[in-house]
């Protein structure tokens, strides 16, 4: 094993073993607490520690800078935050009753001193209640805050990687406890990885998500860029959802990411991110946005101010052209790349659909398309693809799409498939490499999707493997088998039934 592989294997341990702690939060507000709600507290708290942990640390640096002065150790510009007097965890950890009254006041206290950096970091998760004592008592508060008490998680105790691979653990952990909104909470890390490796964003250039959610692929797309001090201020992304645009930030955070914008608000009805009143462009621009959302604001994107329409109009339905629209108009037009995860009805539905995807094959944008195994996402039931635009496409590519079926790509798992890293990779090659390969990749040209009445489906192009044929007398011999196979198993079933006096005759 490498040293670089060793490392890896390490934080990896590292990380899980700091889940295991965090996510003993959630035993201590285990029965006042429901387990949709353990987020809603145990976020807060993770980050409040963190905060004050820095904090710390920064102090701690400061004061071995001045020999000791205690007054410039406190100064502002030694710290990446403020945080006031009566605010830090070790006031918190010295309440001995109204206990949440002190959190309250504390997580308060931070978000106004620190008014563009962590403004509703806290507040906006209103769901909590950190003073009703009949669901948290003093002492069950004590005991969560003593419990987070027993580990330091500053950055000179865990790396940016590990700190924020365990939260994102956690936030794993908190989907698959809350099934109704997982798939609009947690994108398997291999596949955004995959996906931030296919528009493959430089360092210094623009990276933007317009549903955001928690933060992954803003976070994995800085780790490609290995955390390259030009990623700071070009980071980008929006999210409707409170608490889970606050939940982004502190991931970001956690993570080492380092002045990016986090809006808050309704991207198809309102994108925050403009430019002289036009849509702002990024260099690269990825999503997971939610699938086929319904009553997202037809209306008003049918006379869009910015322009969003540029392909028609998608119905109240199903806002997938709406997001995919939205994503090609925040396009850098010079270089813009674009990778979005859609259900794979967006490769084949008809009526107004069918209008939109004729003009984005026309276009010229698409390089890739990837039908994704069933199964790989939250989403029971919902087949996913992933489509990667790209403006500006090699003269090899000009023309031309490579469709990539990977339904058979995947590792199954009991609970539900996934995809591996090694998985991912392989689909990655097959994009990149560009070419035919049977029962797996079409590269077509625009006059043959054309033919095929602009469907865009991967079983409509990518070549299969001819099946052996089967002779007559084995045909024969497989029916004769199964058909005893069928005679035994009611034969058992009738012994079973007489046995268990459920049949007489």
């Amino acid at each position: 094993m490498s040293k670089t592989e060793s490392k890896k294997k390490l934080e990896e341990t590292t990380s899980e073993k700091l889940f295991r702690h965090l996510f003993g939060a959630c035993d201590i507000l285990r029965g006042p607490i429901n387990q949709d709600e353990y987020k809603t507290y145990v976020t807060p708290i993770l980050f409040f520690k963190r905060l004050s942990d820095v904090y710390d640390e920064e102090t701690q640096m400061a004061l071995k800078e001045s020999e000791g002065d205690i007054e410039y150790a406190s100064l502002s510009e030694n710290h990446s935050f403020i945080i006031p007097d009566g605010c830090h965890w070790n006031e918190v950890r010295e309440a001995s009753e109204d206990i949440g009254v002190t959190i309250i006041k504390a997580m308060t206290g931070i978000e106004c001193a620190n008014p563009d950096t962590l403004w509703g970091v806290f507040s906006s998760f209103d769901d909590a209640n950190w003073t009703d004592k009949n669901k948290l008592s003093d002492e069950r508060l004590k005991n969560l805050v003593e419990h987070m008490s027993a580990i330091k998680v500053g950055n000179n105790n865990y790396s940016a990687d590990v700190m924020g691979d365990a939260y994102e653990y956690l936030i794993k952990k908190f989907a698959d406890l809350s099934k109704k909104n997982a798939g609009e909470y947690y994108t398997p890390r291999s596949i955004v990885g995959m996906m931030v490796k296919l528009i493959a964003p430089k360092a210094g250039e623009t990276v933007y998500d317009p549903a955001c959610g928690t933060g992954g692929m803003l976070i994995e797309a800085i780790r490609y860029m290995h955390d390259d001090r030009l990623t700071y201020g070009r980071i980008y992304g929006q999210e409707k959802n409170l608490s889970t645009s606050a939940i982004a930030r502190m991931n970001l955070f956690l993570h080492g990411a380092k002045d990016f914008k986090i809006a808050q608000g309704d991207t198809l009805r309102s994108p925050s991110f403009l430019d002289k009143g036009e849509i702002k462009t990024f260099d690269c621009v990825i999503a997971n946005p939610p699938f086929s959302l319904k009553k997202w604001g037809c209306q008003q994107f049918s006379s869009d101010t910015y322009g969003r329409n540029i392909w028609g109009d998608p119905p109240d339905s199903n806002a997938d052209f709406a997001w995919l629209q939205h994503m090609v108009k925040s396009m850098n037009p010079t270089n813009g790349r674009l990778a979005v995860v859609l259900p794979q009805g967006v490769l084949f539905r008809e009526k107004k659909e069918k209008g939109m995807r004729t003009k984005l094959i026309k276009s010229d944008k698409l390089e890739y398309i990837i039908a994704l195994a069933s199964g790989v996402f939250f989403k029971a039931g919902v087949s996913a693809c992933v489509l990667v635009l790209n403006n500006k496409k090699s003269d090899a590519r000009r023309g031309k799409v490579c469709i990539v079926d990977a339904s058979k790509i995947y590792t199954a798992q009991r609970a539900q498939n996934i995809m591996s890293e090694d998985d991912t990779q392989h689909v990655y090659e097959l994009c990149n490499n560009f070419r035919d390969l049977i029962d797996k990749a079409k590269v077509v040209s625009i006059q043959e999707i054309a033919d095929k009445n602009y469907s865009l489906s991967a079983s409509d192009y990518v070549e299969r493997t001819n099946p052996e044929p089967i002779s007559p007398a084995e045909i024969r011999m497989q029916y004769a088998r199964v058909r005893e196979e069928v005679r035994q198993a009611e034969d058992e079933l009738i012994r079973l039934l007489r046995e268990g006096g459920y049949l007489n005759e």
